[in-house]
């Protein structure tokens, strides 16, 4: 039985059961022995009993009693703010294992506390970096904006400061659209709509996206790897991913630098590098690359937002990959993504 696996509990019932054996046996022998004065010793014995009886079980409950009072001081302590509170659950018993219950409870709702601790300092710290990506465009636009107001500017002005002016609202359609989906991705509310895709093809679906850049750059953007490589993957979002490695490689080369892709498929995963030989990290930025909005102190770069390669990274976790990064200043950088190729059982 399981009550018994408290040991209070199972000596409480050993007593009882002594002192309930112990008059019966008396009465017993008293009537064996038919002596006249058997019903009043009988009487004693059976009063005493009882009177046993209710000593240990008063003091049974007076300890169950401490217990149940230590535990409720514990919890309001807990609920006044002590959240490293914790009641003693060492012992065996139904009674401790609801303690050990509860003292999982009080872990699960830390946990939760903790994570909307730190969600809120993160949306915070969210909210400030937005509104420092979204000050600068929103400046410049106010600048441009008071220039074309003035009556002596010239038609070629104007354009000029057009050209500035769709520049930076690109800039903030670029950070509200990563931002929309980074949050979509961090919500759980993307349903990658998987299938069986030609690497090959996908690839030559972003040559074709970046084809005027290159040319206007005067850069070098290739492709290789095999045509019969195919992929579980969610072609969009895939495209999306490989999409900012590249745009982040032509946005820190030079005209005359090149960017090569090169996929392969091994026994177990599917490898896809991207590799430059533009302005390369600094040492001091490798390690955080992929948070986001991380603007390097080193980086000559005013134009990005920092949310490309955070993006990145979660599209390839969510199609269960790695992504890392080696690199070497004034050499160039180069981006290692890894799938797993799921096995049949």
């Amino acid at each position: 039985m399981k009550l018994l696996i408290d040991k209070k509990i199972k000596h409480l019932f050993c007593a009882i059961l002594v002192l309930i054996a112990c008059p019966a046996l008396f009465s017993v022998l008293m009537l064996s022995l038919h002596i006249e004065t058997a019903a009043g010793y009988m009487l004693a014995a059976w009063s005493c009993a009882g009177i046993g009886i209710l000593a240990i079980l008063y003091r049974y409950l007076k300890d169950q009693y401490a217990v149940m009072e230590k535990a409720i001081s514990k919890m309001q302590e807990y609920l006044a703010g002590n959240h490293e509170i914790r009641l003693d659950c060492d012992e065996e018993g139904e009674l401790y294992r609801l303690f050990h219950e509860i003292n999982s409870l009080v872990s699960i709702l830390n946990a939760h506390a903790e994570n909307e601790a730190r969600a809120k300092h993160f949306m915070k710290d969210t909210i400030a970096d937005i509104s420092h990506q979204l000050k600068t465009p929103l400046a410049a636009l106010n600048i441009y904006n008071g220039i074309l107001q003035e009556e002596s500017v010239q038609q070629e002005t104007v354009r000029e400061f057009t050209a500035l002016s769709e520049q930076e609202l690109d800039r903030i359609d670029t950070l509200v659209q990563n931002l929309l989906k980074i949050t979509k991705l961090d919500a759980g509310t993307v349903v990658l709509d998987k299938s069986p895709e030609n690497i090959s093809q996908l690839m030559t679906q972003v040559e074709r996206h970046f084809a005027f850049r290159v040319k206007q750059e005067n850069k070098l953007l290739s492709f290789n790897g095999s045509d019969t490589v195919n992929f579980l993957c969610d072609s969009s979002w895939f495209m999306e991913a490989i999409g900012n490695i590249i745009k982040n490689a032509l946005d820190h080369t030079k005209s005359g630098d090149t960017i090569c892709v090169e996929w392969k498929q091994l026994p177990s995963i599917i490898q896809i590098k991207i590799t430059d030989n533009g302005s390369g990290i600094h040492p001091e930025d490798l390690p955080h690359i992929f948070k986001r909005f991380y603007r390097s102190r080193f980086s000559k770069d005013t134009q990005g937002i920092g949310l490309g390669l955070s993006l990145t990274k979660m599209i390839v976790e969510a199609h269960s990959g790695t992504i890392e990064v080696d690199s070497e200043r004034g050499m160039g950088t180069t981006f290692v993504i890894n799938f797993l190729i799921p096995t049949k059982l």
